[in-house]
Parts: structure tokens; C-alpha cells; sequence
């Protein structure tokens, strides 16, 4: 466990307590104080702190624990503790991180800066995160740990188990599985530790090995790297190169991180806000200002373009408007219910498609499924505007229109739903944009048509 016992955390009770001891200049009692928290709820006291009071704690508390603080923190706070803090002390702290990590924060940095880190990292060390930078960061390359448990496939089980020990206790790796290679490091088979603590020593690894092995290639993306953890279940994966050598191990952990990550872009998405601008070390809600303005204004762009469309469409039926006032009332009731039915049936298909439960070859059964739902849910719905409606206004043709009106908005709003991220899949665009308001607003132009031809229709022929 990081960081010491663990202790209930009251934020901002201890953010006071931490203030008084740095302001008292109690070193020694901010160091005990510190040290009783997890590093991961010390990262949460580094987001509330200053400048100034995150450096009095970063170089008050042990080598150790500051390294893990360093791992829970955002990428802009890394840069800027790594920065504040004396250089030597701050190499110190990056070579206790795991590779995959301390690639990760010198991945954030300047250039220069990344390369006068890695100058004075140790040799071995430096090489490894090297390495791990020439990947792209969203491949399994960039996010892998190179420090893997490997026994060679000549090995006996007690060879192996000796082997674990040394390599274990030496590179503070993590224990889930052994992986085998040949003489070549082409990776031939797989062990759990289970297998090795069960097995008589003396016999050879090859004959006890897994042989069908699940692995990932350094250049598969995140996405396909998730699906493969939530399908297999596997606390680890092994990454090869395109020769099957070994080449590191992507653990649970990553793939939570992977799909925490996917799931944010997804939210974002879903209501119009970009996530790939380029500034990988601003957020959206912690970040600056104008990072903020350029994520949120595009999509409203394209959303007030439609809305215009919207808004002449209605302007063309001011005689119907003239001749029926009260059809402008019932307006906002169905584009309210269309874009919501409609919002539904997208979130239904993005997630299925994430998941892996809807596929391009699979989705016209969901298209039909859903346009039944949607047909059902509309007549429903629209029998009880109608109802609604004759009663309020004494008016049974109105409330026939209304209603009808009502049916054909949700139906073809379920449509547009279903369909747009199937369209969207086939032609590579992330389908998480289907949900966005330019779908909405969609949903709402077409509402708007059909609602108001009906009513000119009916004003036509009474």
C-alpha cells in the first residue's frame, strides 16, 4: 500500500492543518503529518494547495512517497512540481515512477526539458523510457511496462521460481504472470504463478506452459486494448513487435485508465465539446479559459447554423401561424420529446458499439428493434397529447394533428438515432459525435416540418 497507513481524509480540515504547519515552519511535524496519508489522497491535497505550499510538502515528505504522489497527479501539475523542484531531486523521483509513467511525464514536457531528464536518469532507465517515447502514446507501445517476468521455455520450474525471485526483488516488477521466451525472446508460452508454486520442480516449463496466448502488438491503439481486458478478464497482457518478440506488459490497471479516458471523450462528445485539440496537458474543466472556449464553441456553431435552418422553416408558415395560433403552443412540446427519444437511441448505440455488443455487421437488427420501439413509444405518446389536447382546446382535429404529429417526430427521431452512428462507424468517425447537439438539432428541424405541414394540411382542408 502507497503511502503509509491509510487515514480518513476531511479535505479541507487538513488543507488548514497543512497551512498552519507550513506558515509555523514546522518541518518536522508537516513531515509526520504527510506521511500518515495515502499518496493518492495527498495528490488530492496537491490540486487544493499553492505553488509555493505543494513544494514546502513535495520536499518535506520521503523520496518514496513523493514519487507515488507524483503518479496520481495531473499532467499539469507533474510539469509543474517536476519544475519547481531542485533537478537532481526531481530525476530522483522520476526513476522510481514505473517506465510507462515516467514516460508519461516526460511525454508532457517540453522537449528540452524531456531530454535533460533523460540525461539524468540512470543509463538503463533512460534507455527503457527512450524507447517508450519513439510509440505513440495511444498504443499499447506507448502505455506498456518494459520491465517484464520472463524464464526461458529451457528452464525448469525450479530454474523459474529462482529466477522470479531474483528479478522480482531486484525490479520491484509486478507478480501476475510469467511469461516464457526462447533464446531469441519470441514469446512461446505463458504461466501463472498458481502453476509454478504447484508444479514439481523438476519439471521442464515448456511442458506446463499456455501455449494459446492472448497478446496485444505495440502499435494497437487503446480502444482495441480495452476491449481485449474487458473480454478476457486478464490482469496483464503481453505486448509483442511484429517479429513476436517481447516487448513489455500492459496491466488492469492501464486498461482502467484506458477506459476511464474513453468514457470522458465519450461524455464530452456526446454534448458537442471537442477533445482533440492538441493540448494534452489542458482539461476542459480544470484548464484555461480560452482551451475551454475553443472545446465548446465549434459544435455551437454548427448548432446555431441549424437552428437558423429551424427558424426559417417556421418563418415560412406564418399564414398557418396566422390562421391557427395556437399550433406555436404545442412547438417546444414535440421537438422536447423527439430530441429526447432520439438522444436515447443514440446513447443505446454508441455504448453497444464501445462495448462491443453492436456491430456494423449486427446493426440492422438493432435498427429495426429500435424503429419498432420508437413506433410504439410515438403512439403511445401521441394518443395521449391527442387526449390532452381535444380536452384543453375542445379541439379534436387539432389534437388528431398534434398527436400524429407527435407519433412521426418520435418514430423518425429513434431512426435518425439508431442509424447515424452505424453511418457514422462506416465511415470512421467516431460514432460518440452522433450523440452531439448537431443530432438534436437535426431531430428538431424535422419535428418542426412535420408538425407544421400537418397543420397547414388540415388548415387546407377544412
Amino acid at each position: 500500500m502507497r503511502g503509509g497507513e491509510v487515514k480518513m481524509l476531511n479535505i479541507e480540515n487538513t488543507i488548514d492543518r497543512i497551512r498552519e504547519l507550513i506558515d509555523n515552519g514546522d518541518n518536522a511535524q508537516l513531515r509526520e503529518e504527510l506521511e500518515t496519508y495515502h499518496s493518492a489522497d495527498l495528490a488530492d491535497i496537491f490540486q487544493e494547495l499553492k505553488p509555493d505550499e505543494r513544494l514546502a510538502c513535495i520536499t518535506n515528505i520521503n523520496e518514496e512517497l513523493a514519487s507515488d504522489v507524483i503518479e496520481y497527479l495531473t499532467p499539469q501539475l507533474q510539469v509543474e512540481i517536476l519544475g519547481d523542484i531542485d533537478e537532481n531531486l526531481a530525476s530522483r523521483l522520476v526513476s522510481k515512477l514505473p517506465h510507462d509513467d515516467a514516460a508519461d511525464v516526460l511525454g508532457n514536457m517540453e522537449e528540452d526539458d524531456t531530454e535533460a531528464f533523460l540525461e539524468n536518469l540512470p543509463q538503463k532507465f533512460s534507455s527503457d523510457v527512450r524507447e517508450l517515447l519513439t510509440y505513440n502514446e495511444d498504443t499499447a507501445g506507448g502505455i506498456m511496462n518494459p520491465l517484464v517476468l520472463t524464464v526461458y521455455d529451457n528452464m525448469t520450474v525450479k530454474e523459474a521460481l529462482d529466477t522470479i525471485r531474483i528479478k522480482a526483488e531486484k525490479d520491484n516488477m509486478e507478480l501476475y504472470y510469467a511469461y516464457v521466451v526462447d533464446k531469441n525472446l519470441h514469446l512461446v508460452g505463458v504461466l501463472s504463478l498458481r502453476t509454478l508454486m504447484t508444479t514439481p520442480v523438476d519439471i521442464n516449463v515448456s511442458d506446463i506452459m499456455k501455449k494459446d496466448i492472448v497478446k496485444i502488438h505495440v502499435d494497437d491503439y487503446q480502444d482495441y486494448i480495452a476491449d481485449v481486458f474487458m473480454k478476457y478478464q486478464f490482469n496483464a497482457l503481453p505486448v509483442v513487435d511484429l517479429y513476436d518478440h517481447l516487448k513489455g506488459v500492459v496491466t488492469w490497471d492501464d486498461a482502467q485508465d484506458i477506459v476511464e479516458e474513453e468514457t470522458t471523450d465519450e461524455i464530452l462528445q456526446s454534448s458537442g465539446i471537442v477533445t482533440d485539440l492538441g493540448d494534452d496537458d489542458d482539461d476542459v474543466l480544470t484548464g484555461s479559459i480560452g482551451h475551454a472556449i475553443k472545446a465548446r464553441i465549434p459544435w455551437l456553431f454548427i448548432t446555431l447554423i441549424g437552428e437558423f435552418i429551424a427558424v426559417s422553416i417556421t418563418s415560412k408558415f406564418d399564414k398557418t401561424f396566422n390562421a391557427l395560433p395556437i399550433a406555436a403552443a404545442f412547438m417546444p412540446l414535440l421537438a422536447g420529446l423527439g430530441g429526447n427519444i432520439g438522444t436515447q437511441s443514440i446513447t443505446l448505440m454508441v455504448r453497444g458499439m464501445s462495448t462491443g455488443q453492436i456491430t456494423l455487421s449486427s446493426g440492422w437488427k438493432y435498427i429495426l428493434r429500435e424503429t419498432i420501439t420508437g413506433l410504439s413509444i410515438g403512439a403511445i405518446f401521441g394518443l395521449l397529447v391527442m387526449t390532452v389536447t381535444w380536452g384543453w382546446q375542445n379541439h379534436v382535429q387539432l389534437g388528431l394533428v398534434v398527436g400524429c404529429a407527435m407519433s412521426l417526430n418520435m418514430t423518425i427521431a429513434t431512426m435518425i438515432g439508431t442509424c447515424t452512428p452505424l453511418i457514422l462507424k462506416k465511415l470512421n468517425i467516431d460514432p460518440a459525435v452522433a450523440s452531439g447537439p448537431v443530432i438534436a438539432t437535426t431531430i428538431d428541424v424535422i419535428g418542426l416540418a412535420i408538425y407544421l405541414s400537418l397543420v397547414t394540411w388540415y388548415l387546407i382542408s377544412i
